[in-house]
């Protein structure tokens, strides 16, 4: 660490601790040139994941576009606020698990799709027929088709 005030690499730390929120430590430090004091923080570098459009654009991941389409598919159905934030807060934690640097909406949407039908129905339909943009009223039947096959397994 170079000293901000003479330049200097060499330093010493003096105190560590936890920053007020946690997510870092504050470090005091004195420069063992000119024996000023300064104080550096450190912090965890994130990985920003990047989602991949279908037209191939990329842009950073946003959990609040996903809690934003699970809100409209759950609107008016009997689903709490506090099962959708639980419901958000696994998938980001599976995308994260399982991809490290790009994730294509496609992944997401299967991935919102399989968590929706386990908790409502009419949600997973809504949800559903957004996302593959049903074009007509036989691929919405195909798909309540599809789902109640699952349910009676």
């Amino acid at each position: 660490m170079r000293c901000p005030f003479c330049g200097h690499a060499d330093d010493k730390v003096i105190d560590s601790r936890a920053s007020s929120e946690g997510n870092a430590v504050r470090r005091r430090r004195e420069c063992l040139k000119c024996a000023k004091r300064f104080t550096t923080y450190e912090v965890v570098e994130e990985m920003s994941l990047l989602v991949v459009k279908k037209d191939g654009r990329r842009q950073p991941f946003d959990k609040k576009k996903i809690s934003a389409g699970i809100q409209k598919a759950c609107e008016k159905r009997p689903v709490s606020s506090e099962r959708i934030e639980e419901l958000v807060g696994a998938i980001e934690r599976e995308i994260t698990r399982r991809f490290e640097r790009e994730v294509s909406t496609k992944d997401i949407g299967e991935l919102i799709m399989d968590r929706l039908a386990s908790l409502d129905e009419v949600a997973y339909v809504r949800f559903a027929s957004v996302y593959r943009q049903f074009k007509d009223v036989n691929q919405f039947m195909t798909e309540l088709k599809d789902l109640l096959k699952k349910t009676d397994k």
